[in-house]
């Protein structure tokens, strides 16, 4: 939608236009009208019902010849003038335009408020007239948007109505709170107040993204894609009208109420009622091409080839893909957190259909958003399982491996076309060299034992994979199976070296990376099924211990999610520690940067008992600390990265830190109780 120019806002009169002119009005703001009405109408409808209803609703809007007068609007809203730093800027359209706005808002609003025994595709009773336009044949939606707009759509339908309209009345309309609150109260909108609040946390902190959001085409209504609605169906309906005709002439209305609420047995359209239906279609499936990985700059999921033995089965598609357009009776439905289980508005990309450990899998990939996995049993009764993952911006290694079978404490993956070399090994024997790993030409590789789910960690299996020098990557790395579909990149970053840059996370297959995953494997159990994307191992610090004299070693593993947030556990590595024995953790945080690129510094503490049974508050600091201060009961100051003070067990302390560059830092964590020892 254009930016207009910034007016002196009109007070509304109330007074009702004439037909001229807000036929005027009607065609100059017409696209803006149906966007607001859009966005306000329940996203139960479908979107082809919603795009049909926004246009159905900003044409009714037009006044009738003997329509009544709006009431006028309260006093309690003066004119005013809004600068360009103080919002968007905003044209009010004159009063014509703010008399068709109310009318529009008053019954997208009303659409959400009608009894639920409503037939559903006629408009509330208090606007009981033809609803056009009409469309035969066809389903229009919008065109679909990315991985933001989705999940702002996913946002606005968990709202309701009032909600969504103060949000679009304050982002595309440039009103402010009171302005949107005194209009929704006029179109009857119950809490308008509540609903101005609640619009306020949606679209996050950034309010400008937000709006931009809104005037991409995912929620234009004027700017269609157009397919064909289901043709199966419509020879079933024209059948069906035909057989009942003479019924027809005599029932008349009753019959064609009756007909709209017939359920349709269609096995082809069953469950795919809505503006979704074209992507489900098995043979609008894509596929890419077998050698397009080693000749594209975009190496992720949509380099992968369709593979597997029943890549040509229409059957199996076709129900896989229906159980992902919500026919999922009886259907086992898991998703990692941030996943979206609704059906794709495009059709999605095939990567896999074959028979493995028993069951026929099919795996998909939607517009670089998620992957999604089908499995049913070959034989017995046992339910399909429907599991979608997050995979956006995925790339050589989180895009290089999924979960095409799982069976017991064994698993079997499909490996991206460009992995060259297939190895596995264990990380709590970071001794041992890795052993290779039988790959089909179909790219599932052979069960490989998975991380035990229970208390008892006395092994850690990952993959070892090597991606091809066609794609000048010819390097290893490491990826480990947490529950979701897609395995886990692990990742290390060694301790700063005097004088030298910071280091930057590198692959975990060399010898201090193997050395300190084995001390800390153990620790990811916690992470298991949380949508983790990849998870590093800092070695930020290293500290020489009070009497002993010994160095002991800060670790950082930071797990950062597909969704963003993270999770950082730091944890005490002691001199004389076993190989594989696992650090103290000494600070858990979640959804922080610290330990990241936009968190690179860190500060954690522990207490920690000395040889001669004395008690110590310790604490280091990453590269850029300068000075640590320890207060409360507990005083003392270093001048460095490292701190020691004597200190009574139970002691209260807090930790700060000063930064080169003049900055401060708090601790991640200090336990009330200490047991490193």
């Amino acid at each position: 939608m254009p930016t207009h120019p910034t007016q002196q806002r009109s007070t509304f009169s109330g007074e009702r236009p004439g037909v001229q002119q807000a036929e005027a009005t009607l065609m100059e703001h017409y696209p803006r009208l149906v966007r607001l009405a859009y966005l306000v109408l329940p996203p139960s409808l479908g979107r082809h019902r919603r795009v049909l209803a926004a246009h159905a609703t900003v044409q009714r809007a037009l006044p009738g010849a003997r329509a009544a007068p709006e009431a006028p609007a309260p006093a309690s809203v003066p004119a005013q003038t809004r600068g360009a730093a103080h919002g968007p800027a905003r044209d009010d359209g004159g009063t014509e335009y703010v008399w068709m706005r109310l009318r529009v808002l008053r019954a997208a609003l009303a659409h959400e408020r009608r009894p639920r025994w409503w037939p559903g595709r006629l408009p509330p009773p208090a606007a009981l007239r033809p609803s056009l336009p009409a469309v035969w044949g066809l389903r229009l939606f919008p065109r679909a948007g990315g991985a933001s707009e989705l999940a702002l759509d996913q946002a606005l339908a968990a709202v309701p109505g009032a909600v969504r309209a103060a949000f679009a009345l304050r982002l595309l309309e440039g009103l402010d709170g009171p302005e949107a609150q005194a209009l929704l109260a006029r179109a009857g909108a119950p809490d308008a107040a509540g609903a101005v609040r609640a619009a306020g946390d949606l679209g996050g902190a950034d309010r400008a993204r937000a709006g931009s959001l809104l005037r991409s085409g995912e929620f234009d209504p004027c700017v269609l894609q157009t397919r064909p609605s289901d043709l199966l169906r419509r020879r079933h309906r024209i059948r069906a009208v035909s057989a009942t005709a003479a019924f027809c002439a005599v029932a008349g209305g009753l019959v064609a109420v009756a007909a709209e609420g017939t359920p349709d047995t269609s096995p082809v359209s069953r469950g795919v009622r809505n503006a979704y239906a074209p992507a489900l279609d098995p043979a609008a499936l894509l596929r890419t091409a077998a050698e397009q990985w080693a000749d594209t700059s975009r190496i992720d999921f949509t380099a992968w080839p369709a593979r597997g033995d029943r890549t040509d089965d229409p059957a199996l598609l076709g129900r896989a893909l229906r159980s992902w357009g919500g026919d999922q009776d009886g259907a086992e439905v898991s998703h990692t957190p941030g996943t979206v289980t609704v059906a794709p508005a495009q059709p999605p990309q095939l990567l896999y259909a074959g028979e493995v450990d028993g069951a026929a899998v099919v795996l998909f990939h939607d517009r670089g958003v998620r992957v999604v996995r089908y499995a049913e049993p070959l034989s017995g009764s046992g339910r399909p399982a429907l599991d979608f993952a997050r995979t956006d911006d995925a790339d050589v290694t989180t895009g290089a491996a999924l979960v095409v079978s799982r069976d017991g404490n064994r698993a079997r993956f499909l490996l991206a076309p460009w992995i060259s070399r297939t190895t596995t090994r264990d990380l709590l024997a970071p001794d041992s060299p890795a052993r290779a790993l039988r790959v089909a030409p179909d790219g599932v590789t052979a069960a490989v034992p998975r991380p035990s789910p229970g208390a008892l960690c006395d092994a850690w299996p990952v993959l070892q994979l090597r991606s091809s020098e066609r794609i000048v990557e010819n390097h290893a790395f490491l990826l480990t199976d947490l529950g979701d579909l897609a395995p886990v990149h692990l990742t290390f970053t060694p301790k700063p070296a005097g004088g030298a840059p910071a280091r930057q996370p590198r692959e975990a297959t060399g010898t201090p990376a193997l050395l300190a995953w084995a001390h800390t494997a153990c620790s990811m159990a916690t992470l298991r099924g949380s949508g983790v994307r990849a998870v590093n191992n800092w070695e930020f610090a290293e500290q020489r211990l009070p009497q002993a004299g010994a160095p002991a070693r800060w670790l950082c593993t930071r797990a950062d999610t597909w969704q963003g947030p993270g999770r950082v556990l730091v944890q005490f590595l002691t001199p004389g520690l076993a190989p594989t024995a696992p650090g103290a953790v000494v600070a858990d945080e979640r959804d922080t940067a610290r330990c990241s690129r936009f968190g690179q510094h860190v500060l954690a503490g522990t207490r920690w008992r000395a040889p001669s049974g004395q008690w110590y508050v310790l604490a280091a600091g990453s590269r850029a600390v300068k000075r640590i201060e320890a207060s409360g009961s507990v005083q003392g100051v270093a001048v460095g990265r490292t701190l020691a003070v004597r200190a009574p067990r139970d002691a209260p302390v807090e930790l700060t830190a000063l930064l080169e560059e003049g900055g401060s830092l708090t601790a991640v964590g200090l336990p009330r109780r200490g047991t490193v020892g």
